[in-house]
């Protein structure tokens, strides 16, 4: 590609636009229908190097325990806007203000942790909706660190849980994020199993039914919320750590993210915050393991 070329293809992109043209590089790099900020960078990389670095599809890594297996997404670290906007009308004072977090790369559940899985780690399973398929639930914060210390014991693995800033930028489609209000879209029915009508029974459903982020990473909107490692604190926002953060020190709440089958849209999204004590069982709460 000629660096004019490219240069007129970048006033285009940052109109809404792409090229069509079949001999130079699209504007949309990951060739998905979308421009991001992903792409207007591969651009701009092509025009300070001479270098085009298409943005490459996400690693994955699967894993096998007593016959059951879950695969990881691998995913680079970046900065992105944590935190609810100012024209949302749903969000709390907790989802706010908005502000910029870089984080390190790190690997996150595909999807939820299933029924199946902590059965073939921990022997029981807890839930209340019992289902082939569908994510565990009915478990503590206390009790997820019970299940990822057995489960790193038979792995030989580090798994843990994510922070709510790791779980926030993956649900978001990390560097690849196409700024969207649910985790994958705009239309949350298309990735969300939530409260969206009188008819819908609240219940979860099995995991990765929905379509997935642009990660493909599932159901990081709906069906289950998701235990998160952090403490929470309402104000935490205000002063938080802008690289790598881990929440407070100390607290009376663990945070979860991303909402439930019984919780209605709005709770959601990418950015809204829920909490409960670490003891607390709840029947949409489980988890999402990281590494």
């Amino acid at each position: 590609m000629k660096k004019f070329d490219a240069l007129l293809v970048l006033l285009l992109m940052l109109a809404s636009f792409t090229t069509n043209a079949q001999e130079y590089p699209r504007g949309d790099a990951n060739q998905d229908g979308h421009v991001s900020i992903s792409d207007v960078t591969c651009l701009i990389d092509y025009l300070l190097t001479g270098a085009w670095n298409k943005p490459s599809a996400p690693q994955t890594e699967t894993f096998m325990v007593n016959g059951v297996s879950f695969t990881m997404v691998a995913v680079e670290g970046g900065t992105f806007t944590m935190g609810a906007p100012d024209d949302d009308n749903t969000a709390l004072n907790s989802d706010r203000p908005t502000h910029q977090v870089t984080l390190s790369s790190f690997c996150i559940g595909m999807t939820e942790v299933t029924q199946e899985l902590w059965q073939a780690v921990m022997g029981n399973n807890p839930s209340y909706f019992h289902s082939v398929g569908r994510p565990v639930e009915n478990v503590t914060w206390n009790d997820c660190l019970t299940f990822i210390s057995l489960l790193n014991e038979m792995t030989g693995m580090t798994f843990r849980l994510p922070t709510e800033a790791e779980w926030e930028y993956a649900a978001r489609g990390g560097i690849l994020s196409q700024g969207y209000m649910y985790s994958g879209s705009n239309t949350p029915q298309d990735v969300a199993w939530f409260t969206y009508s009188s008819t819908f029974d609240g219940h979860e459903r099995a995991v990765a039914t929905k379509a997935p982020n642009e990660l493909g990473i599932y159901d990081m909107s709906g069906n289950v919320r998701e235990w998160c490692h952090d403490w929470f604190d309402k104000d935490y926002y205000i002063d938080s750590p802008s690289t790598n953060p881990k929440g407070p020190s100390s607290g009376t709440y663990r945070v979860n993210r991303g909402g439930g089958a019984n919780d209605y849209g709005a709770i959601c999204r990418v950015y809204r915050r829920s909490y409960a004590k670490p003891t607390e069982k709840q029947t949409n709460l489980g988890l999402r393991l990281a590494l």
